[in-house]
């Protein structure tokens, strides 16, 4: 999909704490950007301040100001964001919800186009009225309404540059005003970018309208961010329905008739040594596997001293001892002793909770290269690996490991996601 309409600037506003687009932005001294609520709680909320991003451990708090030049460029990308913006890859509209090839409707109550199955279900007390007819020509001047705003947009960021480079404070960190700059700059090369594109569609556009072999697509809606800044909504929108694999699973593991429970054994089932299976470590992996888009599932750890969970590439070896890398092709966070709480990147790093989660939810962004993990009572980041590469399919993760004596006999048991009202 062209930058026009996929969103690949947005990445530059999100926060990584609650995957809204930022509200009052801070920078922290190694350079990545928050929210200044998201970044201050989760630093309330645990006992070091550190980078939630990088892993950067300050040995003081940091006083955050907001970034008035991301702010700036967050408020122009809001603006933008509540104007309509088209999707230019397709070549037949298409309703999104339904699957419908058609939108043949437009509804005045939420200004957007829909199917004729949108009518009746979820636009059905709305007001509807027939779409028009002469839409290439529409087509047209919104992308060049596109194009104008893109330049105008391009302007206000090369202004704050240069208003921030004449009257930058000079008690701020070199390296900081440096990533702030380099940001900017990288954000203008993609509109820039963007503009070309533009351009170059406005032009097939012009050329579709002579032809009467395809079907204009439709415009779509660069919907502007949800006003809650709850990330369980954002999560939830994305669950998926995660069930275990039983061939996958290590022969001392026992899993519930519903495959959605799993816990240690004593006792070693004799079952065949297919190349599936885990032959030495005691873990199961996701029936599901993923490889586009985002999904989110969440597991019960209630009970349990020690748990491993995460996200693994189909690829991965499954046979002998087994290393919970990143490079090996593991993303994943662990309890362990009772109370140490570790991540696995090149090395173990580990995580300071002023909680102890009884529910851990598993958030992936595959083309953003995404992987977190929350507690999800306390609403709270537990940890995130960022800039990953996926270029595998993803199963699901799951590692109850051994009982210990009846101390870590408590099961890892996958829960329904509950969806917000």
């Amino acid at each position: 999909m062209s930058p026009a309409c996929s969103g690949t600037s947005e990445h530059h506003f999100l926060c990584s704490i609650c995957l809204e687009v930022l509200t009052d932005p801070v920078t922290t001294p190694c350079g990545h950007n928050f929210c200044k609520t998201c970044i201050s709680t989760h630093w309330d909320t645990s006992t070091t301040s550190r980078c939630p991003v990088c892993n950067q451990v300050f040995s003081t708090k940091p006083q955050l100001k907001v970034n008035i030049m991301m702010r700036e460029m967050v408020s122009q990308f809001r603006r933008e964001s509540e104007k309509k913006a088209s999707c230019l890859d397709c070549v037949i509209s298409y309703c999104e919800t339904h699957l419908e090839p058609h939108l043949t409707l437009f509804c005045q109550s939420d200004q957007t186009r829909v199917c004729l199955m949108c009518s009746v279900l979820e636009h059905k007390s709305h007001q509807l009225v027939p779409l028009g007819e002469d839409l290439f020509e529409d087509k047209k001047v919104y992308l060049q309404q596109m194009i104008q705003k893109r330049r105008e947009k391009l302007e206000v960021i090369r202004e704050s540059v240069r208003f921030r480079k004449e009257a930058a404070d000079r008690g701020k960190a070199e390296g900081q005003q440096e990533a702030e700059e380099r940001e900017a700059e990288g954000l203008i090369k993609e509109l820039e970018e963007e503009i070309f594109e533009l351009m170059k569609r406005s032009s097939e556009v012009e050329q579709l309208s002579h032809s009467e072999d395809h079907l204009l697509q439709d415009f779509c809606s660069l919907k502007a961010p949800p006003a809650t800044k709850d990330w369980t909504e954002r999560l939830q929108q994305f669950a998926v329905d995660v069930t275990l694999d039983s061939l996958t699973a290590h022969p001392y593991l026992v899993l519930s008739d519903d495959e959605k429970l799993v816990y240690f054994s004593n006792v070693k089932k004799n079952l065949p040594h297919n190349k599936e299976r885990f032959s030495y470590c005691a873990c199961v992996l996701g029936k599901q596997n993923f490889s586009s888009g985002r999904f989110y599932f969440e597991v019960q750890v209630k009970g349990k001293t020690k748990w491993y969970l995460g996200v693994a590439k189909e690829s991965i070896n499954r046979k002998g001892k087994i290393t919970l890398t990143p490079k090996n092709g593991y993303w994943t966070v662990a309890l362990r002793d009772g109370n140490v709480y570790e991540s696995y990147e090149d090395h173990s790093v580990i995580l300071h909770l002023k909680c102890v989660p009884e529910k851990v939810g598993v958030f992936v962004d595959y083309e953003e290269g995404v992987v977190s993990f929350y507690d999800v009572d306390a609403a709270a980041l537990i940890y995130s690996f960022t800039h990953c590469c996926f270029t595998h399919k993803l199963h699901p993760f799951f590692c109850p490991s051994l009982s210990y004596g009846g101390k870590n006999s408590a099961p890892l048991i996958i829960c329904p996601v509950n969806q917000s009202e």
